[in-house]
């Protein structure tokens, strides 16, 4: 299963993509949609669109994780934020892709086991999961990285993440 992740956002939009293999999530890519050179929010959410349905034709994923959209200090900005998980939204439902929304908090506690974590605390823990060096120019393509993530170990949770081992050192291994 090929899992496709958002971080919506209207300055910069994080995706990342995960393959499910047998127990196993191995990165397939992530990276940004740079959005803050458009000074006009209708134009910002188009690219969104656009950019969205580019990834989901040329990866093929099996579904879409979303990060919810969250309420910080500013309303008009959770508005924003809304609009732009609105339209990616919109993308994979025109290429009749599931979607699954999953909390900030969330996210967080499924990748790093603390729900307040920071974005730093997230990269790092993406990259020893999925064995990746590279540092990404935008924290956000980790944080879309973690939201793919995220719905793979929840998958796991939900179905008993039942795993087989052919020996206790196989165990302490994994």
């Amino acid at each position: 299963m090929i899992i496709l992740g958002i971080d919506p956002g209207t300055s910069v939009m994080g995706y990342g993509l995960v393959k499910e293999v047998k127990t196993q999530v191995e990165l397939i890519c992530m990276g940004v949609v740079k959005l803050d050179h458009l000074n006009d929010h209708p134009l910002k959410l188009k690219h969104i669109f656009e950019k969205t349905v580019i990834l989901i034709d040329q990866y093929k994923p099996d579904c879409l994780s979303i990060e919810a959209p969250f309420y910080g200090k500013n309303i008009q900005v959770m508005l924003k934020l809304g609009r732009a998980q609105g339209v990616a939204i919109a993308a994979a439902l025109s290429r009749n892709l599931p979607i699954f929304e999953y909390s900030p908090r969330k996210i967080k506690q499924s990748i790093t086991g603390n729900g307040n974590a920071g974005k730093e605390q997230v990269a790092a823990m993406l990259k020893t999961l999925l064995k990746f060096k590279e540092s990404p120019e935008f924290l956000d393509a980790t944080d879309g990285l973690a939201v793919a993530v995220c719905h793979s170990f929840q998958k796991m949770i939900s179905t008993g993440g039942k795993k087989s081992y052919s020996g206790w050192e196989a165990f302490a291994k994994d």
